[in-house]
Formats: C-alpha cells, structure tokens, sequence
C-alpha cells in the first residue's frame, strides 16, 4: 500500500481523498495555487506545496508544477481528482516516468476515451449504441453549419476534450450552430488546452443516465448500477440521484453489460462512468466515458456501501477486486443536491465572495433512519473564487426509498445555512418539492421547461403562508416577551403583551389571536383555526426548528427592517407582525419603485470582459452581441433585449468588472 498520496486537485474533491486516505492511514500532500492558500484541503492535509498564480492554466494543469511538487514531497502516488489534469493521458505518462503511481486507468484508456470521436468509434465497434453524428474534426464554422444541416437540427456542438458541460451548445438552427461553435471552441481551449469540436444528433426529451465501473489490473470489472443525473442547467449537473426512477432491472443490466463491454475494449481499470442518453422508450444511447471518479460518485456509495476513492487506491496498489457482480446490490435511495455560488434570481449567474456564514447540516444518520452526507471543499470565513468552478458543496440524502429521500432532502436544505454570497439553495428546495420532481418525470429539459423564464422564488401555498404567519406569530411573541423583562420594574407595571396581531407576507394579510397555553403558544386565526408553534428560538439565532402541530419545520430566521425574514422550502419572504391599527396605517404607505435601468447594460456578474462587439455610436438589434463576460471557466454572451443606440462605453475587453458594474449605456 502506499505510504503518501499527493492529489492533483482542490476544493472539495481533495477534501474527498483526504479523508479515506486517513482512514486508510496514507499521509496526504495538497497542492494549492495563489487563490488558495487558506482552502480547506491546504489545511486538511499533512503536507501542502504551492503551485502558482490563481489562473488553473498557471497552476492546477501545468503537469511539470505538479510533478515538481511529487518529487519535492516524495509522495509515491497521485490521486488526480475529478477535472484538471484527471483525463490527460500525458499527466499520468509523465507519472509512469517518475515511478509515481497514477490512482487512475491506464494512460491508453484515457487517451481513447478522453477523445470523445475515438470513443464513439470504438464504443460502435464494441457493441455499445451510439448517437448519430460527426465523428471528423471540424475547422471552421462554416464547416459546423454544413455539417449540423447534413444530421439535421438539434445538434449537440461538443468539445472533443470536454466535460463538466464546458464547450457544449445545443443548436436549433445555422445562426446558434455559427455562434455555438466558436463559443465551444473558446471555452475548450481556455478549460481543457483542447479546441477540437465535434457535432452530434441532440435527441429531444432525453433522460441522462450513466453507469458507475470499478475494474481492477486483473481483468476484473463490474459495474455498479446507474445514476440519474438528468436534472442540468447549461449541460451541468444539478441533482442527481441514484436509482433512476425510470429504469427497469432489465434496461439497467442490458446498459451496465455495454458499459463493462466498453471497459473491457480498452483494457479498463480503476473507476470510470459510462454515460448514456436515454429516451422515451428506455431505448439508451453511448453519450461519453468519464475515466476518472464523477463528481456525483456519493450517492452510488450511499446505495452499494462501497468506497469509491478507497477502491481506486487499492486497485492502483495493485490489489484485487473485493467484490464480484452478484456482490453488488443497491440499498434505499440517495439524492445529490449541488450547492453552487450561482445567483438563481439572477439567471444562475456566479457569485463570489466571502461566506460570511456557513454552517451545513449534520451530518450522519437521523434519528427516523435516514442519512445526510456533505461533501465540501470550504469553511465559513473562506472565499468563493472566480477562477475555479462555482461549487460549494454536495449535499446528499439516503433513505429506504425515494420519496423519503426527497423529504429528507427538503430538511436538509432548509437546515443548510450559507450567507455572504448568492447560492441556489431555494433553487434547489423548490425543485424538491415540485409534483414532477417527485413523481420522477424528469429529462435534461428539465429547468428549461418548469422554470421558463428563470427562477424568481417560490409562491407559499395557502397552507404553507398559514404555518409561516404562525411563526412570524411564536417569533413576535418571544421577542415582546423579552422587551417587557426590563430590570428592576414592578410587577404590576410592566407593558402588557398584545394578543391581537396582523401578520402581513407574501401579499397577505392574515389576522391572528396569540395566546399561551401549557408551554406552547397558540396562534388562532379569524376562522378559528389554531396552530400550536413550540420551539426554542431566540434572538440573534439565524435558523431554527420550528414544531407546527407536531410536525417539525426548519426555517432561516432573520430581522428584515420592521420584519422578519423567514426561509424554508424555497419559499423566501418577509413577514411583518403588527398591531391592528398599525396594519391599516402601513397599508397606505406607499412603495419604492425600483431605479430604471433599461438604458444600461451592466455586468451581470463579477468576471472579466473578454469582448466588446459594438462601438459608441452603433445601433443594436434585439438579440446582438453586445460584450461578453467569462466567470467561473463559463463563457457568457450578453445581447441586446431590444433595439437601440449606443451612447456609452463604460468597459474594455481585459477589464475585471464586479456585478452590477457598467458595461454599456443607451440613448
């Protein structure tokens, strides 16, 4: 077995191998660049070394800074993670070089399906189903608009050396196939050193689904049933899940016996995920071979109990496989939420920043038998960076089956606390709790089509505004109670507590008598509804368990002005509790519009101007290229919305601008 690990890599997938190296009892090396040299996994590890400037091209993917870092720890082996340098057949040669184990698959396997025009080919040839496309290089845009006429639209614009949903566009017509290819083209060569394109048949209404390996050097491999991971935004991954709710035992060995077929053509080893397209009909398509350890891994260890990253090691050290194929059995139901520093209100624009709060759920198994696991690679006090990948964290939920996981995933959120930038947690506990989501409907259209014109919060139901008026309602009671308790008063002269209240949110007004009875406190409506609310909630505290009835709700506690903000299911509001005369009064001030800014564009958010496609003095048409803006390794296009005339330009390309800041004026 190895005696020090170094791994390639950062955030939390470093944090990741961290931790089953310890178990394992391996001394750790983290590398780290300029942006991170107070991370989580510089701090986690025994050794660190620093690699360079903040830039991944500077640092994380130049193999020889890596490689100078193995020689100066004497560290005999190298986890590489997930992205960077994990699929660069030249990474893991120049370890083979250095005597160095590469905790991975051989350098021909990644090689081969690294290359997604030679994977194709060979997944064709080795049995596999596979979408029809172009398998040729393409050179130019022209050639991409030929060639997307010839298959026919949609098509599927991909990065040859791609992954992560970098250098991928979708087509529908000549227009988007000209502009998807060169935005495809730049963002592979700035993420991957790699601008080869290559067009495929995007199929309508597809489900991603994808089937975890594990081989060993001995000719062993196995697979280790699928995940559903067709919830994405922009070709990332969201939530994923494993099972998939929609496979039945059939479709699941017929995919997992391609897959190992696939494995076995290239003499596969370590863990590796062959993923698929698959329709309507369970008919499933070869889509690509990741042959490296998937960011969604956990959910598939929460359902076999097996220990991918531990799997990997000791497959690298030459062991055996520890289970065979009829070892395998799926257990319950895990879901994965990813937490991204990504603004959902703000059409899933990246934020950075630092986390002025963090503070996720506990982990563990739950009192009801269900698990929470968060993967993370950072800590409250710590910055979000612009130059790597926007995710904070994987939360996951394990339970017997799948809608108890969704429930406990809905806690988990509303427990997960994280302030300082914009995230998608409500993003995320809205989908949780959407009828489609749970009936298991899903496809990659997913997002496009439930939220059409962006996320813009969830509408409490009548039901949930009652139970959010009742601890608005507990939250006023404590605090009044707490007012009254002034030092040295006399007992008959304190303030008495009003019972007649008007909580007034989400456009609502609801009247409410609130009175105490046998420790808790009982909030009745004008209807004569009551709702008994206990909970040990004061101020100063930002979250809270909240019992309604009996049932337990945690919610984000905030003062808001002359309110209360409260957060939970996605539902994100303002309560304000009042007397009944001072409710009339604040229903006849007036509201504050907000400042026009139809006649400027501004940066949507923190990045660096890469172009600016118009002059001062230019007139725009809807739809134009205005400027665009690359955040977080993601190309960004800013256009016109309607037609107009350039009157400013506040902005040069090179420029690092903040969000809101002033790109372009209007006349």
């Amino acid at each position: 077995m190895f005696k020090k690990i170094l791994i390639a890599n950062r955030g939390e997938i470093a944090c990741r191998v961290i931790k089953t190296a310890r178990k394992l009892g391996i001394e750790t090396v983290a590398v780290y660049s300029d942006a991170d040299r107070e991370a989580l996994h510089v701090k986690m590890a025994d050794e660190a070394v620093h690699i360079g400037p903040a830039p991944s091209s500077q640092s994380y993917i130049v193999i020889q800074k890596i490689i100078d870092a193995v020689r100066r720890t004497g560290a005999d082996a190298v986890h590489p993670g997930y992205g960077f340098l994990s699929e660069n057949p030249n990474f893991a040669e120049a370890l083979k070089v250095e005597g160095v184990t590469f905790i991975g698959p051989p350098p021909v396997a990644i090689e081969a399906m690294g290359d997604k025009i030679t994977s194709k080919k060979i997944a064709a040839s080795a049995g596999v189903s596979t979408v029809p496309g172009h398998m040729g290089l393409i050179e130019d845009a022209d050639e991409a608009v030929r060639i997307a006429r010839s298959i026919g639209y949609p098509v599927m614009i991909k990065a040859s050396a791609g992954g992560g949903g970098k250098g991928m566009r979708i087509a529908w017509n000549d227009a988007e196939a000209r502009d998807g290819f060169q935005s495809s083209r730049n963002e592979a060569k700035s993420s991957f050193g790699d601008d080869r394109i290559f067009i495929e048949k995007f199929v309508t209404q597809p489900r991603h689904i994808e089937i975890q390996l594990l081989g060993d050097q001995h000719g062993n491999l196995i697979y280790l049933g699928e995940r559903e991971c067709s919830i994405q935004r922009r070709n990332q991954k969201v939530i994923e899940e494993a099972p998939s709710p929609f496979l039945d035992a059939a479709t699941r060995k017929a995919m997992g016996e391609q897959a190992v077929a696939l494995g076995k053509a290239v003499g596969y080893f370590s863990a590796g995920t062959v993923e698929f397209i698959v329709d309507g009909d369970r008919n499933f398509y070869f889509l690509e071979m990741n042959t490296r350890l998937q960011v969604e891994h956990p959910v598939t260890e929460l359902i076999t109990g097996f220990d991918l990253v531990e799997e990997m090691i000791r497959v690298a050290a030459g062991e055996r496989l520890r289970h065979s194929q009829d070892d395998v059995k799926l257990n319950g139901w895990a879901i994965e939420s990813r937490l991204y520093a990504e603004d959902p209100y703000r059409n899933f624009l990246p934020s950075i920043g630092r986390l002025t709060r963090y503070r996720p759920p506990v982990e563990g198994k739950c009192d009801d038998g269900t698990i929470v696991r968060n993967d993370t690679g950072v800590f409250e006090g710590g910055e979000i960076s612009m130059y790597y990948d926007p995710m904070i964290a994987k939360l996951c939920t394990w339970a017997p089956d799948r809608a108890t996981a969704i429930e406990a995933m809905g806690a988990a959120l509303d427990d997960f606390e994280v302030e300082g930038i914009g995230h998608n947690l409500p993003f995320l506990s809205a989908v949780m709790e959407q009828e489609r989501f749970r009936s298991g409907r899903l496809t990659t259209a997913y997002i496009a089509e439930e939220f059409p014109d962006g996320f813009s919060g969830v509408e409490p139901s009548a039901e949930q505004a009652e139970k959010l008026a009742a601890i608005a309602a507990f939250i006023d009671r404590v605090v009044q109670r707490r007012d009254v308790q002034i030092s040295g008063a006399m007992d008959n002269h304190r303030r008495q507590i009003g019972s007649e209240r008007v909580i007034t949110l989400a456009d609502r007004s609801i009247a409410v008598s609130v009175r105490e009875e046998a420790g808790r406190t009982i909030v009745e409506a004008e209807d004569g509804q009551a709702i008994s609310v206990a909970s040990d909630w004061l101020p100063g505290r930002s979250h809270a368990a909240f019992e309604l009835d009996g049932a337990i709700v945690g919610v984000k506690v905030a003062p808001s002005g002359s309110g209360w903000r409260l957060r939970c299911r996605g539902v994100d509001l303002v309560a304000h509790v009042r007397g009944h005369r001072v409710a009339a009064l604040a229903r006849l001030m007036p509201k504050k519009l907000p400042p026009d800014l139809s006649r400027s564009l501004l940066c949507p958010m923190p990045g660096v101007v890469t172009s600016i496609a118009v002059s001062a003095g230019d007139t725009v048409e809807a739809g134009q290229v205005l400027a665009t803006v690359e955040a977080m390794k993601m190309e960004n296009v800013l256009r016109a919305e309607r037609r107009a005339t350039v009157r400013l330009i506040a902005a040069k390309a090179g420029a690092s601008l903040a969000v809101d800041e002033l790109i372009m004026e209007f006349e």
